[in-house]
């Protein structure tokens, strides 16, 4: 039985493991959420738009930058981070996204958007043009 539980929990984690960044260790899923802490804490938004699970430059950046603790630290003195992620995967996830992905009409992954604590965009960008967390964070003035 102490066999089984093991292995069921083994099992647990490897399935689980892709899901753990989706709103990780300082980043926010709910775009309206994030615009009220905004404005709440002075602070601007970084919104990044990826394919989690198809887009190949969005699984680079998720691996270089975005999951690096020396970039979610230094990137949250300045902005609320969000991700919006639209995964082959998870088609419901994508369903709930689309509506941002038109709003403010995102033509490739991955995309991040700048907005002021007021929620007005600032400026756009190809988040895989800056492949590293330095080069990240010196494209969004951290």
């Amino acid at each position: 039985m102490k066999s089984f539980i093991t292995s069921f929990i083994g099992f647990l984690l490897i399935i689980a493991a892709p899901l753990s960044f989706a709103g990780g260790a300082g980043w926010k899923t709910d775009l309206a959420a994030a615009k009220v802490q905004a404005k709440a804490e002075g602070k601007g938004i970084l919104i990044e738009f990826t394919g989690s699970d198809w887009c190949p430059p969005c699984i680079m950046m998720r691996k270089k930058v975005f999951s690096k603790s020396e970039f979610t630290s230094q990137a949250a003195k300045k902005y609320v981070l969000v991700e919006l992620d639209f995964p082959r995967s998870n088609p419901n996830l994508t369903k709930k996204n689309e509506h941002f992905a038109e709003m403010y009409n995102v033509q490739a992954f991955p995309t991040v958007i700048l907005l002021n604590s007021s929620g007005k965009e600032k400026s756009r960008f190809i988040a895989s043009k800056y492949p590293s967390v330095e080069k990240f964070l010196k494209k969004i003035g951290v």
